[in-house]
């Protein structure tokens, strides 16, 4: 089949009667003993399917043809694999549905914090200080993942505003504080769950805890004396993010830069942490974990692994963690990337402009190789 034949075949569906499309769609996709298509997406979203609040053009297209518009006349499985965070999935999943016209499930979206509902059980009694977000927005989001004793920055400076004397809170910060003694509340770990608002409150409270072993006002305790050493965990390495601003946005890797910087002024040496969030291997290993599971939800169980496509606009992240997970990786330039700044810092296996065309380069690829099979 050359290229003119897929496009004809593509449109024959693109623009089919829209019972016809449904029709389609129920007979090939939802019974789950269909062999399910060949391949399976991972998309950022903003900057490949949001900018800021408002929806790409493209990126309803390119779910349109996902959803059984594309030439295997299947639903092909995606997932949504973003740095952002902050709030619950669920919550994050009904906007998101609402913005992008199609139920977006649970099951298919890993945001940067997700993967800490795997360390919940190590740490679902012991105190933990969470950054990030408005108010007690994270505190809620890891009581949901199973940790129990969950305070914030503002719960610190509720109780003792000499901590850092330059803020002083709000009545709805105040509303959303618990009552704690911290001279008594030894913190265990310190999770970076999304971007910091108030970034010199965070970093003098965390440099507090790490540095007295964490007892917030407590002596200093030299790391090497420490038999516990307070764990510090951040979510989203992302130095910059797109937005709708017309330039890119720091992101928590600018914060954990800073935070780092200071630390090293007043020890010598930057803090050892663990880093989740693209483009580490641990998010790309979950992250294919979550996307079989929406397979076997779909076609049911022990379905043939498809080929998963990473569709992305940054390179530090989005391509650099595909391409060590061996999946072949979009870049797509309505994002982060600028093509007008040069090479990439990391290559994608295909530039796209948008999406949309990326989906399609990605469906050809599989046409492609399935016509290579049949040939051999």
């Amino acid at each position: 089949m050359q290229r003119t034949s897929f496009l004809r075949c593509y449109n024959s569906l693109r623009y089919a009667p829209k019972q016809q499309l449904q029709q389609t769609i129920v007979r090939y996709s939802s019974s789950k003993t269909s062999q399910p298509p060949p391949l399976a997406f991972a998309f950022d979203i903003d900057g490949v399917l949001l900018r800021g609040p408002d929806v790409l053009p493209a990126a309803k297209r390119a779910l349109n043809i996902l959803e059984g518009n594309n030439p295997f006349r299947q639903k092909i499985p995606f997932i949504l694999l973003t740095n952002g965070g902050g709030v619950g999935e669920r919550e994050r999943c009904e906007k998101l549905s609402a913005q992008l016209g199609l139920p977006i499930s649970t099951s298919q979206y890993c945001q940067a914090h997700t993967i800490l509902k795997k360390l919940s059980p190590q740490y679902a009694d012991s105190p933990v200080l969470v950054l990030g977000g408005q108010y007690d927005t994270v505190r809620n989001v890891a009581k949901e993942y199973g940790y129990q004793k969950v305070y914030t920055t503002l719960d610190v400076l509720a109780w003792n505003p000499s901590v850092w004397p330059f803020h002083r809170l709000s009545e709805r910060e105040k509303e959303s504080t618990k009552t704690v003694d911290f001279s008594k509340t030894p913190i265990s770990a310190i999770f970076v769950y999304h971007d910091p608002r108030n970034w010199a409150l965070d970093i003098q409270v965390a440099c507090d805890v790490i540095l007295s072993g964490g007892i917030v006002g407590g002596p200093h305790v030299p790391l090497a004396q420490q038999k516990e050493p307070v764990k510090l965990v951040f979510c989203n390495p992302d130095l910059l993010w797109r937005s709708d601003f017309p330039r890119s946005r720091f992101g928590q890797g600018a914060f954990k830069t800073a935070f780092q910087a200071v630390f090293k002024e007043l020890t010598g040496s930057e803090y050892p942490y663990v880093q989740f969030g693209k483009p580490t291997e641990a998010t790309y290993t979950f992250a294919k974990e979550l996307l079989l599971n929406r397979v076997a939800e779909i076609y049911g169980e022990n379905c043939p692994v498809p080929q998963i496509y990473m569709v992305g606009d940054n390179p530090e992240s989005d391509i650099a963690g595909a391409n060590a997970a061996k999946w072949p990786s979009i870049l797509v330039n309505t994002g982060v990337y600028d093509p007008a700044q040069g090479r990439p810092t990391h290559i994608p296996t295909q530039h796209a402009e948008d999406v949309e065309e990326a989906v399609k380069w990605a469906i050809e690829q599989e046409l492609t190789a399935k016509r290579r099979t049949k040939s051999a």
